[in-house]
Protein backbone atom coordinates (compact mmCIF):
# COMPACT_ATOMS: atom_id res chain seq x y z
CA UNK A 1 0.00 0.00 0.00
CA UNK A 2 1.16 3.68 -1.27
CA UNK A 3 0.84 6.11 1.85
CA UNK A 4 -0.22 9.13 0.62
CA UNK A 5 -1.80 11.30 3.11
CA UNK A 6 -1.42 11.23 6.66
CA UNK A 7 -2.65 12.54 9.93
CA UNK A 8 -0.28 13.20 12.73
CA UNK A 9 -2.36 14.45 16.39
CA UNK A 10 -0.23 16.14 18.91
CA UNK A 11 -0.16 19.51 20.59
CA UNK A 12 -0.14 21.15 24.16
CA UNK A 13 3.38 21.30 24.90
CA UNK A 14 7.43 20.56 23.20
CA UNK A 15 6.96 16.83 24.55
CA UNK A 16 4.07 16.17 21.89
CA UNK A 17 4.61 18.94 19.29
CA UNK A 18 8.51 17.70 19.05
CA UNK A 19 8.02 14.09 18.21
CA UNK A 20 5.17 15.26 15.94
CA UNK A 21 7.27 17.40 13.76
CA UNK A 22 10.44 15.15 14.13
CA UNK A 23 8.46 11.82 12.88
CA UNK A 24 6.61 14.17 9.85
CA UNK A 25 10.53 15.47 8.76
CA UNK A 26 11.28 11.39 8.22
CA UNK A 27 7.91 10.62 6.86
CA UNK A 28 8.80 13.41 4.19
CA UNK A 29 12.39 12.43 3.46
CA UNK A 30 11.25 8.66 2.82
CA UNK A 31 8.06 10.05 0.67
CA UNK A 32 8.88 13.81 -0.96
CA UNK A 33 4.63 13.70 -2.43
CA UNK A 34 3.92 12.37 0.81
CA UNK A 35 0.57 14.73 1.74
CA UNK A 36 1.02 15.29 5.95
CA UNK A 37 -1.58 17.10 7.84
CA UNK A 38 -1.32 17.98 11.65
CA UNK A 39 -4.52 17.82 14.08
CA UNK A 40 -4.01 20.39 17.34
CA UNK A 41 -5.93 22.53 19.59
CA UNK A 42 -6.53 26.44 19.84
CA UNK A 43 -4.46 26.32 23.38
CA UNK A 44 -1.15 24.64 22.90
CA UNK A 45 2.42 25.40 21.37
CA UNK A 46 1.05 23.49 17.93
CA UNK A 47 -0.49 26.93 16.75
CA UNK A 48 2.91 28.30 16.46
CA UNK A 49 5.51 25.10 16.14
CA UNK A 50 3.97 23.45 13.29
CA UNK A 51 2.85 26.15 10.80
CA UNK A 52 6.29 27.57 11.25
CA UNK A 53 7.97 24.12 10.03
CA UNK A 54 5.71 23.92 7.60
CA UNK A 55 2.92 21.62 8.03
CA UNK A 56 -0.81 22.46 7.41
CA UNK A 57 -2.79 22.29 10.85
CA UNK A 58 -6.11 21.65 11.82
CA UNK A 59 -7.80 22.35 14.74
CA UNK A 60 -10.53 20.62 17.02
CA UNK A 61 -11.87 21.62 19.78
CA UNK A 62 -9.71 20.65 23.44
CA UNK A 63 -11.53 18.11 26.05
CA UNK A 64 -9.23 18.36 29.14
CA UNK A 65 -10.53 15.95 31.44
CA UNK A 66 -10.75 17.07 35.36
CA UNK A 67 -9.60 14.96 38.02
CA UNK A 68 -12.40 15.94 40.38
CA UNK A 69 -16.16 15.22 40.31
CA UNK A 70 -17.53 18.20 39.41
CA UNK A 71 -19.69 19.97 36.70
CA UNK A 72 -17.26 20.72 34.50
CA UNK A 73 -16.16 16.36 34.38
CA UNK A 74 -19.45 16.34 34.01
CA UNK A 75 -19.45 18.40 30.91
CA UNK A 76 -17.01 16.12 29.38
CA UNK A 77 -18.92 13.60 27.49
CA UNK A 78 -20.60 16.29 25.73
CA UNK A 79 -17.65 18.29 24.98
CA UNK A 80 -15.88 14.62 24.09
CA UNK A 81 -18.60 14.51 21.51
CA UNK A 82 -18.49 17.53 19.75
CA UNK A 83 -14.24 16.83 19.32
CA UNK A 84 -14.96 13.81 18.06
CA UNK A 85 -17.15 15.01 15.31
CA UNK A 86 -15.04 17.98 14.51
CA UNK A 87 -12.30 15.05 14.05
CA UNK A 88 -14.15 12.61 12.00
CA UNK A 89 -15.24 16.07 9.90
CA UNK A 90 -10.87 16.80 9.40
CA UNK A 91 -10.40 13.17 8.60
CA UNK A 92 -13.60 13.05 6.06
CA UNK A 93 -11.85 15.89 4.36
CA UNK A 94 -8.35 15.11 3.84
CA UNK A 95 -8.99 11.13 3.63
CA UNK A 96 -5.65 10.26 5.42
CA UNK A 97 -4.50 6.76 4.85
CA UNK A 98 -3.12 6.63 8.72
CA UNK A 99 -3.54 8.53 11.74
CA UNK A 100 -0.63 9.06 14.29
CA UNK A 101 -0.97 10.27 17.83
CA UNK A 102 1.35 11.72 20.37
CA UNK A 103 -0.92 12.14 23.33
CA UNK A 104 -2.46 15.17 24.63
CA UNK A 105 -5.62 16.52 24.67
CA UNK A 106 -6.09 16.57 20.80
CA UNK A 107 -5.26 12.52 20.76
CA UNK A 108 -8.05 11.00 22.45
CA UNK A 109 -10.91 12.91 19.41
CA UNK A 110 -8.28 11.95 16.65
CA UNK A 111 -8.22 8.36 18.00
CA UNK A 112 -12.08 7.58 18.57
CA UNK A 113 -12.59 9.47 14.90
CA UNK A 114 -10.28 6.93 13.34
CA UNK A 115 -11.51 3.99 14.95
CA UNK A 116 -15.16 5.74 13.58
CA UNK A 117 -13.42 5.62 10.19
CA UNK A 118 -12.20 2.02 10.46
CA UNK A 119 -8.65 3.83 10.37
CA UNK A 120 -5.01 2.31 10.48
CA UNK A 121 -3.95 4.28 13.80
CA UNK A 122 -0.23 4.23 15.26
CA UNK A 123 0.03 5.56 18.82
CA UNK A 124 3.25 7.02 20.13
CA UNK A 125 4.03 7.26 24.10
CA UNK A 126 6.38 9.71 24.62
CA UNK A 127 6.79 9.45 28.75
CA UNK A 128 7.93 6.08 30.59
CA UNK A 129 4.79 6.50 32.25
CA UNK A 130 1.64 6.73 29.92
CA UNK A 131 -0.99 9.70 29.64
CA UNK A 132 -4.69 8.64 29.51
CA UNK A 133 -5.00 9.44 25.96
CA UNK A 134 -2.39 6.73 24.78
CA UNK A 135 -3.97 4.12 27.37
CA UNK A 136 -6.98 4.82 25.51
CA UNK A 137 -5.47 4.27 22.22
CA UNK A 138 -3.17 1.93 22.85
CA UNK A 139 -6.10 -0.46 23.71
CA UNK A 140 -7.63 -0.22 19.87
CA UNK A 141 -4.54 -0.10 17.54
CA UNK A 142 -1.95 -2.97 17.86
CA UNK A 143 0.34 -0.21 16.51
CA UNK A 144 2.12 1.45 19.40
CA UNK A 145 5.51 2.57 20.13
CA UNK A 146 7.24 3.66 23.39
CA UNK A 147 10.08 5.78 23.79
CA UNK A 148 11.15 4.54 27.23
CA UNK A 149 11.97 0.40 27.87
CA UNK A 150 8.82 -1.27 29.85
CA UNK A 151 6.36 1.37 29.24
CA UNK A 152 3.02 -0.77 30.53
CA UNK A 153 0.45 -0.32 26.83
CA UNK A 154 -0.37 -3.05 25.37
CA UNK A 155 1.24 -3.92 22.24
CA UNK A 156 4.26 -1.72 23.00
CA UNK A 157 7.73 -2.06 21.23
CA UNK A 158 10.05 1.11 22.15
CA UNK A 159 11.13 2.68 19.01
CA UNK A 160 12.70 5.67 21.13
CA UNK A 161 11.45 9.51 21.06
CA UNK A 162 11.93 10.99 17.95
CA UNK A 163 14.35 13.89 17.53
CA UNK A 164 15.55 16.78 15.33
CA UNK A 165 18.24 15.30 13.01
CA UNK A 166 20.27 18.57 13.80
CA UNK A 167 20.67 16.61 17.42
CA UNK A 168 20.34 13.20 16.66
CA UNK A 169 23.69 13.81 13.91
CA UNK A 170 25.45 15.90 16.42
CA UNK A 171 29.07 15.28 17.11
CA UNK A 172 29.62 17.60 19.76
CA UNK A 173 33.40 17.07 19.87
CA UNK A 174 33.78 18.71 16.01
CA UNK A 175 31.63 22.08 16.93
CA UNK A 176 32.62 22.42 20.45
CA UNK A 177 35.11 25.68 19.44
CA UNK A 178 32.22 27.01 16.74
CA UNK A 179 29.95 26.55 19.91
CA UNK A 180 31.70 28.35 22.49
CA UNK A 181 33.20 31.30 20.41
CA UNK A 182 29.12 31.81 19.61
CA UNK A 183 27.99 31.81 22.93
CA UNK A 184 30.87 34.06 23.92
CA UNK A 185 32.86 31.19 26.36
CA UNK A 186 36.42 30.50 26.70
CA UNK A 187 37.37 27.57 24.54
CA UNK A 188 39.22 25.70 27.56
CA UNK A 189 37.26 25.75 30.80
CA UNK A 190 35.14 22.93 31.85
CA UNK A 191 31.34 24.28 30.99
CA UNK A 192 28.01 23.89 32.38
CA UNK A 193 24.90 24.07 30.62
CA UNK A 194 21.93 24.86 32.46
CA UNK A 195 18.14 24.90 31.11
CA UNK A 196 14.80 24.22 32.63
CA UNK A 197 12.77 23.74 29.45
CA UNK A 198 11.47 26.03 26.84
CA UNK A 199 9.76 27.66 30.15
CA UNK A 200 12.41 27.71 32.12
CA UNK A 201 12.84 26.07 36.07
CA UNK A 202 12.38 29.26 39.08
CA UNK A 203 14.16 26.56 41.50
CA UNK A 204 17.32 25.66 39.25
CA UNK A 205 17.87 29.22 37.97
CA UNK A 206 17.79 30.74 41.46
CA UNK A 207 20.02 27.59 42.79
CA UNK A 208 22.45 27.77 40.02
CA UNK A 209 22.81 31.54 39.87
CA UNK A 210 23.32 31.68 43.74
CA UNK A 211 26.60 29.13 43.70
CA UNK A 212 28.12 31.46 40.86
CA UNK A 213 31.14 32.28 42.94
CA UNK A 214 31.33 28.74 43.57
CA UNK A 215 31.84 27.86 39.79
CA UNK A 216 34.41 30.77 39.49
CA UNK A 217 36.36 29.24 42.13
CA UNK A 218 36.63 26.20 40.64
CA UNK A 219 37.52 27.37 36.85
CA UNK A 220 34.00 26.51 36.11
CA UNK A 221 31.97 28.73 33.03
CA UNK A 222 28.23 28.47 32.79
CA UNK A 223 25.71 28.72 30.20
CA UNK A 224 22.71 29.04 31.70
CA UNK A 225 19.42 29.25 29.65
CA UNK A 226 16.92 31.02 32.01
CA UNK A 227 13.78 30.87 29.63
CA UNK A 228 11.94 33.48 28.87
CA UNK A 229 10.43 34.75 32.09
CA UNK A 230 13.72 33.63 34.06
CA UNK A 231 15.38 35.74 36.07
CA UNK A 232 18.84 35.41 37.85
CA UNK A 233 20.41 37.89 40.57
CA UNK A 234 23.88 39.48 39.83
CA UNK A 235 26.05 36.28 38.68
CA UNK A 236 29.28 38.78 37.81
CA UNK A 237 32.10 36.72 38.51
CA UNK A 238 36.05 36.71 37.02
CA UNK A 239 34.67 33.27 35.20
CA UNK A 240 32.39 33.51 32.08
CA UNK A 241 28.73 33.08 32.94
CA UNK A 242 26.54 33.57 29.92
CA UNK A 243 23.28 34.05 30.51
CA UNK A 244 20.41 33.34 27.78
CA UNK A 245 16.67 33.66 27.51
CA UNK A 246 16.11 31.55 24.78
CA UNK A 247 18.69 29.22 22.50
CA UNK A 248 17.53 28.06 19.15
CA UNK A 249 20.72 26.49 18.93
CA UNK A 250 20.62 23.67 21.43
CA UNK A 251 22.92 21.95 19.04
CA UNK A 252 25.35 24.44 20.05
CA UNK A 253 24.68 24.70 23.21
CA UNK A 254 25.03 20.54 24.25
CA UNK A 255 28.20 21.24 21.59
CA UNK A 256 29.55 23.81 24.44
CA UNK A 257 28.79 21.29 27.14
CA UNK A 258 30.64 19.09 29.50
CA UNK A 259 27.63 18.54 31.75
CA UNK A 260 24.10 19.95 31.90
CA UNK A 261 21.46 20.58 34.99
CA UNK A 262 18.19 20.34 33.07
CA UNK A 263 14.44 19.20 33.86
CA UNK A 264 13.85 15.30 32.90
CA UNK A 265 11.11 15.68 30.28
CA UNK A 266 11.08 13.09 27.41
CA UNK A 267 12.57 15.28 24.85
CA UNK A 268 15.62 16.76 27.18
CA UNK A 269 16.62 13.35 28.56
CA UNK A 270 16.43 11.77 25.02
CA UNK A 271 18.33 15.03 23.74
CA UNK A 272 20.75 14.64 26.42
CA UNK A 273 21.72 11.31 26.67
CA UNK A 274 21.76 10.80 23.21
CA UNK A 275 24.37 12.96 22.23
CA UNK A 276 26.65 12.11 25.60
CA UNK A 277 26.31 14.93 27.30
CA UNK A 278 26.27 13.48 31.83
CA UNK A 279 22.93 14.76 34.09
CA UNK A 280 22.22 16.46 36.66
CA UNK A 281 18.23 15.38 35.98
CA UNK A 282 16.09 17.62 38.75
CA UNK A 283 12.43 16.12 37.90
CA UNK A 284 9.71 18.39 37.64
CA UNK A 285 7.79 18.10 40.96
CA UNK A 286 4.70 17.73 39.72
CA UNK A 287 2.27 15.38 37.85
CA UNK A 288 2.50 11.58 38.33
CA UNK A 289 6.33 11.22 38.98
CA UNK A 290 6.90 10.57 35.15
CA UNK A 291 10.29 13.05 34.56
CA UNK A 292 11.81 10.63 37.52
CA UNK A 293 10.72 7.48 35.85
CA UNK A 294 12.24 9.26 32.08
CA UNK A 295 15.61 9.62 33.64
CA UNK A 296 15.57 6.39 35.47
CA UNK A 297 17.08 4.30 32.66
CA UNK A 298 20.44 7.21 32.08
CA UNK A 299 20.68 7.54 36.03
CA UNK A 300 20.78 3.39 36.24
CA UNK A 301 23.48 3.13 33.61
CA UNK A 302 25.83 5.47 34.99
CA UNK A 303 24.97 8.47 32.80
CA UNK A 304 23.16 10.74 35.21
CA UNK A 305 22.54 12.43 38.57
CA UNK A 306 18.90 12.14 40.02
CA UNK A 307 18.48 15.14 42.36
CA UNK A 308 14.56 15.93 43.42
CA UNK A 309 13.62 19.44 43.52
CA UNK A 310 13.63 20.08 46.67
CA UNK A 311 17.20 19.11 47.57
CA UNK A 312 18.43 21.21 44.48
CA UNK A 313 19.43 23.94 46.75
CA UNK A 314 22.50 26.51 46.25
CA UNK A 315 24.27 24.35 49.59
CA UNK A 316 23.76 21.63 46.92
CA UNK A 317 24.97 23.20 44.37
CA UNK A 318 28.06 24.66 46.24
CA UNK A 319 29.25 21.42 47.41
CA UNK A 320 28.64 18.90 44.11
CA UNK A 321 28.49 20.97 41.21
CA UNK A 322 31.84 22.78 40.99
CA UNK A 323 33.62 19.89 41.52
CA UNK A 324 31.67 17.16 39.65
CA UNK A 325 32.13 19.34 36.21
CA UNK A 326 35.59 19.97 37.33
CA UNK A 327 36.07 16.06 36.77
CA UNK A 328 37.62 15.39 33.71
CA UNK A 329 37.41 11.65 33.78
CA UNK A 330 34.33 10.78 35.43
CA UNK A 331 32.24 13.46 33.36
CA UNK A 332 33.32 11.35 30.31
CA UNK A 333 32.77 7.80 32.18
CA UNK A 334 28.95 9.31 32.40
CA UNK A 335 29.25 10.77 29.00
CA UNK A 336 29.82 7.33 27.49
CA UNK A 337 27.69 5.92 30.09
CA UNK A 338 24.38 8.06 28.72
CA UNK A 339 25.10 7.62 24.89
CA UNK A 340 24.11 4.01 25.07
CA UNK A 341 21.11 3.95 26.86
CA UNK A 342 18.41 5.89 24.37
CA UNK A 343 18.41 5.15 20.50
CA UNK A 344 18.62 8.13 18.23
CA UNK A 345 16.75 6.68 15.16
CA UNK A 346 13.47 6.76 16.54
CA UNK A 347 12.33 8.78 13.61
CA UNK A 348 12.96 6.11 11.22
CA UNK A 349 11.89 3.30 13.36
CA UNK A 350 8.21 5.07 13.93
CA UNK A 351 8.32 5.72 10.34
CA UNK A 352 8.56 1.98 9.61
CA UNK A 353 5.77 1.20 12.36
CA UNK A 354 3.47 3.85 10.56
CA UNK A 355 3.86 2.40 6.94
CA UNK A 356 3.61 -1.25 8.33
CA UNK A 357 -0.04 0.31 10.06
CA UNK A 358 -0.37 1.86 6.45
CA UNK A 359 -0.01 -1.37 4.86
CA UNK A 360 -1.67 -3.78 7.66
CA UNK A 361 1.30 -5.86 8.33
CA UNK A 362 2.59 -6.02 12.02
Amino acid sequence: MVVKRILLAGGGTAGHTSPLLATADALRRRHPDLEITCLGTARGLETTVIPAAGYPLELVSPVPLSRKLNADLLRTPGRLRASVNEAVAVLDRIRPDVVVGFGGYVSVPAYLASRRRKLPLVVHEGNALPGIANKLGARITPYVATSFPGTALPHAVCTGLPIRRMIATLDRGALRAEAREFFGLDAELPTLLVTGGSQGARRINDSVSAAADAFAAGGVQVLHIVGPKGEVGDVATGTPYVVERYVDRMDLAYAAADLVVCRAGSNTVTEVSGVGLPAVFVPLPIGNGEQALNARPVVDAGGGLLVADAAFTPEWVRSTLPGLVADRERRETMGRAASGVIPLDADEKLADLIEQAAGGNR
